[in-house]
C-alpha cells in the first residue's frame, strides 16, 4: 500500500509509541483489505485509510488511557539542512522540544488537525473527510491551534511562563 508510511507516521504521532503504531497500521490495513469492495465507491482512498487509522488509534488511547512518550518527539524532529555550530543546534533542538511540548498539550482535536495539515500536508478538504467534520470547522480549529501554540511560545520566550 503506497500510503503505509504516511499512515504509520500519523499513528506514531497519535500514540507516541513505535510498536503500538505498527500494530495499529497492521490492524488498519487488515480492515482496509476486508472492506476492499468499498474502495471503488470512495472519492478519497487516502482519507478513508487515515480515518480508519485515527479511529483505531483513538480506540487504543481510550482503552488504555494511553500517555504520550518520548518516541513522539524523536519521530517529529526536523533534521538540519545545513551545518550549524553546536550552540545553534542546541538552541534549535530546545525550541523544537518546547514547540512539540506545547503541541502535545493542545486538546486532541486541535493537535490532530495541526498534525494533519502542518506535518502531513493534507488539504483542508482531506482533513474534513478524515475527521468527518465540516471544512469551516477544520479552518477554525487550525487557526485556534496555531494561535494557542504561538501565544504560549511567545509567553514562554518573553516571560518565561507557559
Amino acid at each position: 500500500m503506497p500510503i503505509k508510511q504516511k499512515l504509520y507516521r500519523f499513528a506514531l504521532r497519535l500514540l507516541g509509541n513505535e510498536e503500538d503504531a505498527k500494530d495499529i497500521i497492521q490492524d488498519a490495513l487488515v480492515k482496509v483489505w476486508h472492506n476492499k469492495e468499498k474502495m471503488g465507491e470512495l472519492q478519497n482512498l487516502e482519507a478513508w485509510c487515515m480515518r480508519i487509522t485515527r479511529n483505531l488509534a483513538l480506540d487504543k488511547i481510550k482503552s488504555r488511557k494511553y500517555r504520550m512518550t518520548d518516541d513522539l518527539d524523536r519521530a517529529q524532529e526536523v533534521p538540519a539542512t545545513h551545518q550549524q555550530n553546536p550552540h545553534q543546534t542546541a538552541e534549535q533542538s530546545d525550541l523544537m522540544r518546547r514547540v512539540h511540548g506545547l503541541i502535545n498539550k493542545l486538546p486532541e482535536k486541535f493537535r490532530t488537525i495541526l498534525q494533519l495539515r502542518d506535518m502531513d500536508g493534507l488539504s483542508y478538504q482531506e482533513i474534513a473527510e478524515v475527521l468527518e467534520i465540516e471544512m469551516s470547522e477544520v479552518k477554525i480549529n487550525l487557526h485556534r491551534a496555531r494561535k494557542q501554540v504561538r501565544e504560549q511560545l511567545q509567553n514562554l520566550h518573553v516571560y518565561g511562563i507557559q
